[in-house]
């Protein structure tokens, strides 16, 4: 399985992109899904993770209060909204899945299922 994120693009500081995640082929209702990025030069780091019924979400420090994660578990889609980007938000935006309901961290060590991503660039 590999999960496909989309919906990435070019936008200016200030602006907002909503990502999709789906699992062509599977249903991800069952899943917790979460959201990571990585930006040349660095390691892929978690942004936002939700378990499969929203029971529980993550949000990492530097996301809070711009960015919002949702699931539409009816249409197999996760999605990510992200408002008032800045060009720190720059990286390729991958989703994974623990494969599991919930996760124990919203971390690339329990996260997997990588597809290609999806390029989010933030001009100045």
């Amino acid at each position: 399985v590999q999960l496909q994120a989309s919906g990435g693009g070019l936008v200016q500081a200030g602006g907002s992109l909503r990502l999709s995640c789906t699992a062509p082929g599977f249903t991800l209702e069952n899943w917790s899904i979460g959201w990571f990025r990585q930006a040349p030069g660095k390691e892929r780091e978690g942004v936002s993770c939700v378990s499969s019924r929203n029971e529980r979400t993550y949000y990492a420090d530097f996301v809070k209060g711009r960015f919002t994660i949702s699931r539409d578990n009816a249409n197999y889609t996760v999605y990510l909204q992200m408002n008032d980007l800045n060009p720190e938000d720059t990286a390729l935006y991958y989703c994974g899945t623990t494969g599991q309901p919930v996760f124990p961290a919203c971390s690339n060590t329990v996260f997997g299922w990588w597809g290609q991503g999806t390029q989010v660039t933030v001009s100045s």
